[in-house]
């Protein structure tokens, strides 16, 4: 799902960033500064939750394999600790006895050398065995000793990895957070492109059977309209009803201070031998793109500053036939209309 959304972005951004490809030279180096930094913070996040992801998952599985080891230490620690309590009681009654028999030693010390060498040979072996006992009980206590140096150790990593657990999660939860404000800017883009869409497309309702078209397609608005509503064979001054389009296109495009505006100027393919400062299809095409922003600004109150013209000349088609038909779909001036990417860029910037 994650991947998904990503991928969303990175297309808007995408379409967002073609847009700007025949805008003037330094206007079109800093956009594209702007999208291969897009670019880059896409994958990094791609990356970096990826690897989160990995990460929790490693750390939960570390976290239940301590959480094993501690159990079973406790169980030993537990275990051994009773062997300890009995050991002690044991070496205690063999101390006690290890008296006993020294007393009585004591006491018949005059007695027969027989039975003597008898209890000599009794208290020699209480002493090896309460040697002995002493020795598993030393032992005991060095294992006990490991196992709590063990547990705290554990208990030390189990610690540390819950600190690292929480803090990848709070770093994935941030990543999420992030891309769910680049969804909804997105979104609202979206939206607002649409409604821009609609007022227009019912602003330039009366013109549709004269060859303009409003439709919204990349995150922008496409307003294209053919030769014949516009200009006179291989002329770049717009007719009276081009101009009234053109006016009340101005009225809704003045209400949005927050997009761009792109006009492109389109030719066929019949080459073009003017005179003067006009002399091919690039001019023509370059000349007709500014007689409409000319238009715009001076019907309305759009700034000059969200105006671009262009001139495509016959080198962007929508149709490569050598045809009539084909040449008059590719006669056209589109005025793409495209909103202003600040908020998202922000957003991007801050990681």
């Amino acid at each position: 799902m994650l991947k998904h959304r990503i991928k969303q972005i990175a297309l808007s951004l995408t379409a967002a960033i073609l847009f700007f490809s025949c805008v003037p030279s330094r206007q079109y180096e800093e956009l594209k500064s702007k999208q291969a930094k897009c670019e880059e913070d896409k994958a990094s996040l791609m990356d970096e939750n990826t690897s989160l992801k990995s990460k929790v998952t490693e750390q939960e599985e570390q976290l239940a394999d301590i959480s094993k080891r501690i159990k079973a230490l406790e169980n030993d620690t537990t275990i051994m600790g009773n062997s300890l309590r009995k050991l002690t009681v044991n070496y205690d009654k063999l101390d006690e006895t290890y008296e006993r028999l020294l007393n009585q030693l004591a006491k018949i010390e005059e007695g027969s050398k027989e039975d003597n060498k008898k209890l000599m040979a009794e208290l020699q072996s209480t002493k090896e065995d309460l040697q002995k006992k002493e020795d598993e009980l030393r032992k005991l206590e060095l294992a006990l000793n490991s196992k709590e140096t063990n547990l705290n150790n554990l208990n030390s990593d189990l610690s540390k990895a819950q600190k690292d657990l929480e803090k990848s999660q709070k770093d994935l939860e941030e990543r999420e957070k992030r891309l769910k404000e680049l969804e909804g800017v997105l979104s609202r883009k979206d939206s607002t492109v649409k409604a821009l869409k609609d007022k227009i497309t019912e602003a330039l309702l009366g013109f549709k059977e004269s060859g303009l078209t409003v439709e919204m397609k990349n995150g922008k608005v496409y307003v294209s309209v053919e030769e014949r509503l516009l200009f006179a064979s291989g002329s770049w001054a717009v007719d009276v009803k081009g101009q009234d389009a053109l006016k009340k296109l101005a009225k809704v495009l003045e209400t949005q201070p927050d997009v761009n505006i792109m006009i492109e100027g389109h030719t066929d393919d019949v080459p073009y031998n003017g005179s003067g400062n006009v002399k091919d299809n690039w001019d023509l095409s370059v000349m007709r793109a500014t007689a409409i922003v000319k238009i715009l600004t001076a019907s309305s109150k759009i700034s000059p500053k969200q105006l671009t013209a262009a001139g495509r000349s016959e080198y962007l088609p929508l149709d490569a036939a050598k045809t009539v038909d084909a040449r008059k779909k590719n006669r056209r001036t589109e005025i793409i209309i495209t909103p202003k990417l600040d908020e998202l860029f922000q957003i991007l910037e801050s990681n």
